[in-house]
């Protein structure tokens, strides 16, 4: 760590602070100009978009990790490297806790670290890295320096064929740990503006892109610079009911289950995306359960242990005497993520409707 750090001292652009135009928001006339333009975009462009943006305006921004010099494996970085240079866009070598090391290192020179770890699943040997250093590096020095100018990105969730290797969801291992912040978007438009507003947070991030929607996911993305806030969910869908709060790719079979309980039972649900794991938008959702008195959390990690507990243990405490029916958890089973039986593992549709079922009867 010596070392990286005085080699990137000898480098004056390395260290340039990070311009002020990093904090104009959508809500900025220049910003909404710049954001009328909107063109059809899936996951991976938008987080290409959003890289590109922050690489253009702040010289002191840097892409990193496993072959992201070529675009990486789902294609993310593609393009930056021809653009930007060898210099600011730039392969590493094979190793996760050298990948998070570095994002700390160069982020405590006032650099803009953006690293990606190629999969979720392979944060672990970095976890030394990321408990330790840059999750505690602001207290331990009692705010003398900081390791907030990095984000690690990272694929996560299910993706059809990834099995117990590649189809893992880590966020309740990392939300554990204060000092990050934890997100995880569920639409290319989301992730444009919650990956800008992450490289450009005063606290290190780590944002997890659901890789079933890299390409599934489309939409229509302003191809200009805004931000979309931290710490605040989104409700996608206004119902009086029931309240249904989900992240990342869970968020598609919520939808549909939505539609089936409207459809096939009459039931008007309210569906809530959190976005950002850590800090967690309690008070929307507490808004939410006063209104229902029902409340089902889904998400497709394991069960026990899972961050849907949180939520839970967070708004019975809140809401006690306004729910109508015991919280329901629909989630990944506790098992390795199996490969043959994916389909049956993952909280799809069908479970959340019969959650769903479950709470209205339970209320009657």
């Amino acid at each position: 760590m010596k070392i990286l750090l005085h080699s990137l001292r000898r480098r004056s652009w390395l260290t340039a602070r990070r311009p002020q135009s990093h904090l104009a928001t959508a809500s900025d006339p220049a910003v909404m100009s710049a954001t009328s333009a909107q063109q059809q975009m899936n996951m991976f462009q938008a987080v290409n978009d959003a890289m590109k943006i922050a690489l253009e305006t702040d010289p002191t921004a840097i892409v990193f990790g496993e072959d992201v010099a070529f675009g990486g494996v789902f294609r993310c970085s593609q393009g930056l490297q021809e653009r930007f240079g060898k210099d600011r866009v730039f392969n590493t070598p094979i190793s996760e806790n050298g990948i998070a090391g570095f994002a700390i290192g160069y982020a405590a020179t006032g650099g803009t670290a953006i690293g990606e770890i190629q999969f979720a699943d392979y944060i672990y040997p970095a976890m030394d890295q990321l408990v330790n250093e840059m999750a505690k590096f602001r207290y331990r020095s009692g705010n003398q320096w900081q390791a907030g100018g990095a984000t690690l990105r990272m694929p996560a969730g299910a993706v059809g064929h990834g099995g117990h290797y590649h189809s893992q969801s880590p966020e309740a291992y990392l939300a554990h740990t204060a000092g990050l912040t934890v997100v995880m978007p569920s639409s290319p438009k989301a992730a444009k503006g919650l990956l800008l507003a992450s490289i450009r947070s005063k606290d290190p991030v780590i944002f997890l892109e659901p890789k079933a929607l890299y390409r599934s996911a489309v939409e229509s993305v302003p191809l200009g610079d805004y931000e979309v806030e931290l710490g605040k969910a989104r409700i996608l869908r206004e119902g009086s009911d029931v309240t249904l709060v989900g992240w990342g790719a869970q968020i598609q079979r919520l939808q549909k289950a939505c539609d089936l309980a409207k459809e096939m039972d009459g039931i008007d649900c309210e569906l809530i995306d959190l976005q950002t794991i850590l800090p967690w938008d309690a008070k929307a959702v507490e808004q939410s359960v006063l209104k229902t008195g029902k409340l089902v959390v889904s998400h497709e990690a394991p069960i026990t242990c899972g961050f849907g507990a949180e939520v839970v243990a967070e708004l019975q405490e809140r809401c006690f005497w306004a729910l109508e029916a015991p919280i329901k958890r629909v989630c990944g089973f506790d098992t390795p993520f199996p490969l043959v039986f994916e389909k049956y593992y993952l909280p799809d549709e069908t479970r959340n409707l019969e959650a769903i079922r479950e709470v209205v009867r339970s209320s009657r």
